[in-house]
């Protein structure tokens, strides 16, 4: 299976998910054994041990979730909270149509401003409404749950 650029994205191959899997076990398993209060790791490079490289702990932390991620075979990208999307990455992220994602910037559920004709709508607001949403969902989910308890329609 061979890697497929999607929209500047690389999903990863079967190789990639291995290695990815193999690197994030063996990451977790040292950090379990070897806690850093400092807040921070020193990595090292193996032909050149005289490079060492202090990375904060929550970067590393962050590259331990890439790994996790791609050895799902997941694509992974980084981008600044304070990024702006367009409407059709807003949407991709969001898993919804692009008319979807218009519905929810012009009934001001996102906010969003114009440059000229395009709507830019900021990294940060689309994550406050995933969160949101997911928030709702789950509160829905619950009531749904209690109600038919209380109906004698859900048994555990």
């Amino acid at each position: 299976m061979a890697t497929v650029n999607l929209h500047g994205l690389t999903i990863p191959d079967e190789v990639m998910t291995a290695e990815a899997a193999d690197a994030a076990e063996q990451l977790v398993a040292h950090l379990r054994l070897h806690p850093t209060p400092s807040g921070r790791v020193v990595l090292c490079v193996e032909d050149a041990p005289e490079t060492r490289v202090v990375v904060p702990a929550e970067a590393f932390k962050l590259f331990i979730d890439v790994l996790d991620e791609l050895s799902k075979g997941n694509a992974v990208t980084v981008a600044p909270v304070h990024s702006e999307l367009t409407t059709q990455q807003a949407a991709e992220l969001l898993n919804v149509s692009r008319p979807y994602l218009i519905g929810l910037l012009e009934t001001g559920r996102i906010s969003f401003r114009k440059v000229g004709s395009h709507r830019r709508v900021r990294l940060a607001d689309v994550l406050d409404y995933q969160a949101a949403d997911e928030t709702h969902r789950r509160a829905v989910q619950r009531e749904l749950t209690e109600e038919a308890e209380a109906l004698g329609l859900y048994e555990d």
